[in-house]
Order: structure tokens, then sequence, then C-alpha cells
């Protein structure tokens, strides 16, 4: 009996530590999509926040390792605005580096749509283009899209 109380105490320890990492956003918000390859990103920017990245419910530091996370701050860093705004981002498709591009690629985006001024800085470093490129199919005949199997003469 005593023993059951004490798990159920835990388990409600960690919801409510559970509860408080997510955050919610309020208020008016811009919102975009990001792409690369196959990867969507759907992004929310909020104009007045202190500067809150989360990535599908989590904070963007836990989803991404630290070589994504700095690919997802450059526009940010580059405008100077990673404290002024929060961003809410959900994405899905690809790997976790295409996941990260077409989050830049989103925020790239949402940044110019909240102010035009920002364009030729963010287009000069070429956070604007969206990367195309995706696997392609395989064909009939062939082992896969373009490898056909060995020839023989006879």
């Amino acid at each position: 009996m005593k023993d059951e109380k004490k798990t159920k105490d835990t388990s409600t320890n960690s919801a409510q530590a559970k509860t408080e990492e997510k955050v919610e956003f309020k208020g008016k918000y811009i919102s975009v999509v990001g792409k690369r390859k196959t990867a969507v990103a759907r992004v929310r920017l909020y104009k007045k926040g202190k500067g809150v990245i989360i990535v599908n419910g989590d904070k963007y530091s836990k989803y991404f390792s630290q070589d994504k996370v700095a690919i997802i701050q450059q526009p940010l860093k580059l405008t100077s605005l990673s404290r002024d705004l929060n961003i809410s981002v959900v994405v899905n498709g690809g790997g976790i580096r295409s996941q990260a591009e077409a989050i830049r690629h989103g925020i790239s985006r949402a940044l110019i749509e909240m102010d035009e001024k920002l364009k030729d800085q963010i287009k000069t470093k070429g956070f604007l283009k969206r990367d195309p490129r995706k696997k392609e199919r395989k064909k009939p005949g062939l082992k896969k899209a373009r490898k056909a199997p060995q020839w023989s003469k006879r």
C-alpha cells in the first residue's frame, strides 16, 4: 500500500515537470511553410517574445543536436532578432538535417513577411533557397533508380 503511493507520487511529479517544460504561445503570429527535400516545417512566428523556439512540442535544443541548432539560429543571428521573437514549429518528413534546414527556410520566410527590409540581408546568405532535391524513383527493369543489372554477352 505504501509502495503504491510512492509510485503514484513520482509519476505525478514527472507529469508536472513535463507540463512545466511545455510553453504555449498566445496572440497574433505569422504562419509560413519552409521546405527542404521531403521535410516540411510549419513555422509560426510570434512578434512579442523571449527567444523561445519550440519544435514538435519540445525545446529545439532537445530535438536537435548542437550543430543543427546552429543551422536553425542562422537567420535570427543574422538579423539580431533571436531574443525578440517566439517561434513554434511543427516539422515532419526527411532526416534531421533536412528538418533543420526546412525550419531555417521557414524562419527566413517569416522574418521577411514580418519586415520586408530584411530581404536583402537574408537573400544574400541563401536562406531563401528551397533545396528541391529528392530521391529518384526506381524504374522497372533496373535494380535502383539508374543502376542496371550486369550485362552479359552470352
